[in-house]
């Protein structure tokens, strides 16, 4: 059996299990490591001082940006993807894969070119005081420039994960976390360079990742080609990556902006209480990614059933992603909450203010990531089905509708304590209207079957 099609036997007719765990575990392992090696960034960095470690917490936010216009094309195309390999239309794939690519590489070098621009005045407004912001100007300008190659990484690692290809995604995704993770003593503290090495690190790895995913395009071992030449800015094709990247780049903008939101609200109270917030962001995100990969193997599982009509198989993905990813939520919550003062003591010995402002967001944040799991099953479900819509609002809500009321109001209640629950309150509230919109998605679900059943029974 050739790689094509043991791709599609596992996106359509393997046990759901099995599926998920080929699909996803190497995708999961390999956000998991790319999750690490950011932590590993905010220790070394840590290690310089706290006006450091708060140059890179306002910086973060600008790379869940960039990470966005990666995931504009490369998860809107991925959505569209699957489902044309549920229907076997290579054909129209084969430009879909194409014009995602060229058009994120366009894109995110002019959004680049224009953030480079303006950067102080990004910076400010993503909470850098001026302690921090000669830092946070040397960290994001190296970032920055190169961070082209990690939108096409970003698209690349969707596309790929579409056809069922999570090995290479995973290839990527370890190469330039491990390479990171070696470089970033050496050019931080062996050269001196502070934390422009962080950043000059970090340029590499991702310019390592970007070689992998070239020569698995050049192999040619991808179900899809990626000839410029194929590009279609049809009204079809440009409409189907758009209604899902749209609102998969307003979830990575809400994102920044809810981090940009914690972070001037932290600010307020102090240099201690702004450093705290990169540590406690950094250690989430490593549960959120790890969610992510997972489902990076539930999502063309979920495309292909959809579009191939397979009922049964859909609601058998949803429940035991949903089961599995719940699970760990459960466990990584309790992790971080029971150990919440240790894993502080990681990135700072001496500043006992972010220590103690530290552990408090960590345990009301590893509460509440126990409700995650569900919530991103279904916020990646919706999209994935084609109901931008809806996808788009159950994204929206975790850290937009839902939280920007809470952190406009709490903090000033509750002081630098409304600030640290503001996520945890606004991740109750999206999980209670997810499931109200879940129960509504499988009444739809049950009478799409039923009608499924009667035409097959007519013929």
């Amino acid at each position: 059996m050739d790689e094509s099609n043991k791709k599609m036997v596992l996106l359509g007719s393997a046990p759901i299990p099995k599926a998920l765990i080929a699909l996803g575990l190497p995708t999961m392992i390999g956000m998991l490591i790319n999750a690490l090696y950011n932590l590993v960034d905010t220790y070394f960095v840590g290690g310089l001082g706290t006006e450091q470690m708060g140059a890179i917490t306002v910086a973060f936010p600008l790379g869940q940006v960039v990470i966005g216009l990666g995931l504009l094309f490369g998860n809107g195309a991925a959505a569209y993807l699957s489902r044309l390999l549920g229907r076997k239309d290579i054909k129209t794939g084969n430009k879909v894969a194409s014009t995602a690519l060229y058009s994120s590489v366009l894109t995110g070098a002019i959004v680049i070119i224009c953030t480079a621009l303006f950067l102080r005045p990004i910076l400010k407004q993503l909470g850098a005081i001026e302690s921090v912001m000669p830092y946070a100007i040397t960290y994001t300008s190296i970032y920055i420039s190169f961070s082209i190659f990690n939108v096409f990484n970003v698209t690349m690692n969707n596309i790929v994960s579409s056809e069922g290809a999570a090995k290479i995604a995973m290839l990527a995704l370890v190469s330039g976390a491990i390479l990171n993770v070696i470089l970033d003593p050496i050019f931080i503290y062996v050269l001196d360079f502070g934390v422009a090495g962080a950043a000059i690190a970090t340029a590499i790895s991702q310019i390592v990742s970007t070689l992998v995913y070239l020569l698995y395009i050049i192999s040619k071992k991808s179900m899809f080609s990626f000839n410029i030449k194929e590009c279609s800015f049809s009204k079809e094709i440009i409409s189907e990556i758009l209604k899902i990247g749209i609102p998969t780049l307003l979830f990575q903008v809400l994102a920044s902006l809810s981090i940009a939101m914690i972070n001037n609200g932290a600010k307020e109270y102090g240099g201690s209480a702004l450093a705290a917030m990169g540590p406690v962001t950094k250690i989430m995100t490593v549960g959120t990614l790890i969610v992510f990969g997972f489902l990076k193997g539930f999502q063309p599982i979920a495309g292909f059933s959809y579009g191939a009509k397979k009922y049964n198989r859909l609601h058998e993905a949803i429940k035991i992603s949903t089961i599995w990813s719940t699970i760990f939520c459960i466990i990584f919550g309790l992790i971080v909450n029971v150990f919440s003062e240790r894993i502080m003591l990681l990135f700072t010995k001496v500043d006992m203010e972010m220590i103690h402002i530290g552990q408090i967001a960590l345990r009301v944040n590893g509460l509440s990531f126990m409700l995650f799991g569900f919530y991103t099953v279904y916020s990646s479900l919706f999209l994935v089905m084609g109901k931008a819509k809806e996808g788009c609002f159950i994204g929206a809500c975790r850290q937009g509708i839902c939280f920007v009321p809470v952190i406009l109001i709490l903090p000033r209640l509750l002081g630098l304590n409304g600030v640290l629950y503001a996520q945890p309150i606004a991740d109750v509230i999206s999980a209670i209207i997810t499931m109200l919109m879940a129960i509504h998605l499988h009444k739809e679900l049950a009478v799409a079957k039923s009608y499924a059943l009667s035409l097959k029974q007519e013929y």
